[in-house]
This record gives C-alpha cells, sequence and structure tokens, in this order.
C-alpha cells in the first residue's frame, strides 16, 4: 500500500547545507517546510537565528555541527551546538571522529556523543556517521555507542562524502540500535518510492530537498 504523501513529507528535514546558500534560499526553504508541513528545515547553523524569527514556532529549525569531517574537538563541537540551541535550533545533527572508529576508539566516540547531547539542552540529537566511509562491523559498533550515547537518532550520511544513504544501511541499523534510537536515511533519496522504502525499513526522518520539490511539482499539475 503505498504512503500517502502527505505523510511522507512530515518525516522530510527539508535541507539545504551547501557553501553559497544565501538568506534568500533559506528564507524560500523555511516557506516551503510551513506549505508542505516537513518534520523541519535543516540549515546552516549561521542562519539558525535568523530562520527561527522568521519561522517562530511553525517549524522545527535543525542545523548540523562537526559538519561535514567531523574531526573538530569535542570541546569545540559541544561549544557549537550550545551555541545554535541558544540561537532557537529545535534540532542538532552532529557529525562523529571517523579517525577515532578506524581506531577503533569507540568509547572516545561514546563519550563525545554523550558531551553533545548534554549541550544539547534537551533538543533532539542525530548522530551522522557516515556509512560510505565504514565497513559493516564498523557501523554495528556505531549502533552501540550511540545507542549507549543517550542520542536521539543515528543518521547515515551528510550527503558531502562519495555516497548517501543505502537501503542496506539503513536496515542494518534497525537490527542493532536500541529502543532509545531513532533512524535518519539522508544523502541522495530522489524519488518517493525510494523514500517509501526507507520508511518501511525503520527510518523515522529523512534528510533531503527533494521530495518537496518532486511535492511542488505535483501539486502544479494538480496531482496533489
Amino acid at each position: 500500500m503505498k504512503m500517502e504523501l502527505s505523510e511522507i513529507l512530515s518525516k522530510c528535514d527539508h535541507t539545504l547545507l551547501s557553501q553559497t546558500a544565501t538568506w534568500e534560499e533559506i528564507r524560500a526553504l523555511c516557506d516551503d517546510g510551513i506549505t508542505y508541513h516537513t518534520a523541519s528545515v535543516c540549515i546552516p547553523a549561521s542562519y539558525v537565528a535568523q530562520a527561527k524569527a522568521y519561522v517562530g514556532e511553525k517549524l522545527p529549525i535543525c542545523t548540523v555541527i562537526g559538519f561535514p569531517n567531523g574531526y573538530a574537538t569535542t570541546k569545540a563541537k559541544c561549544f557549537m551546538a550550545a551555541d545554535a540551541v541558544e540561537n532557537g535550533a529545535d534540532e542538532i545533527d552532529m557529525v562523529i571522529n571517523l579517525g577515532w572508529v578506524k581506531d577503533r576508539k569507540y568509547d572516545a566516540v561514546r563519550d563525545e556523543i554523550a558531551a553533545v547531547k548534554k549541550a544539547c539542552g534537551g533538543k533532539l540529537l542525530k548522530v551522522i556517521i557516515e556509512t560510505c566511509l565504514l565497513t559493516d562491523e564498523e557501523k554495528i559498533a556505531l549502533c552501540q555507542a550511540v545507542t549507549e550515547s543517550g542520542a536521539d537518532y543515528i543518521k547515515t550520511s551528510t550527503g558531502f562524502s562519495k555516497a548517501g544513504a543505502t537501503f542496506h544501511d539503513v536496515e542494518l541499523f534497525a537490527k542493532h540500535i536500541g529502543p532509545n534510537v531513532k533512524i535518519k536515511a539522508a544523502g541522495g533519496i530522489s524519488s518517493l518510492d525510494d523514500a517509501e522504502k526507507f520508511i518501511q525499513l525503520g527510518a523515522s526522518r529523512l534528510g533531503t530537498s527533494r521530495i518537496v520539490k518532486i511535492a511542488k511539482g505535483l501539486k502544479n499539475d494538480g496531482s496533489y
């Protein structure tokens, strides 16, 4: 049975994270997020305060820290998270230290995530593990680390590396995360069929800009 488009949209973090993003583009993103009732808009940290002032309580604001490479210090990531929350962010998506993963320092990864979660002051924390750079063994170990950290979500990808979300990775997450952790698939989600399959496999959120564009096209031709 096909999901309603509105249900898919309600799980989308409508995203614009390009280096050259302008306020005009961010404002348009927010307008679309409100119109199509997306889960949030995910934007650069420098626009959080302006976006929050613009949308008020109509739409959650999400931003990224340690993005996209993840190798900032824990102290820097904690500062960025606290600063974003102070500016009005409702949700934080952080990138883990992938070098620590390759060194098998999973306790350090877990402790850093826990520190950032504390800095979020009760706001949602999603943890980007950049699956395209990892082995399945590493992904499974990170499911445990994220579960133990107290974070709210494990997220597949930044969208800035060599690949994005895969069905395999979401299935793997669903088998190995704890009951306190949800799944966000992000990067390269370009069709309604793919979006629906990610949700069916266990993703509660989708990081994408294309689903709203599809919805706008359907609205323009009278299909939605």
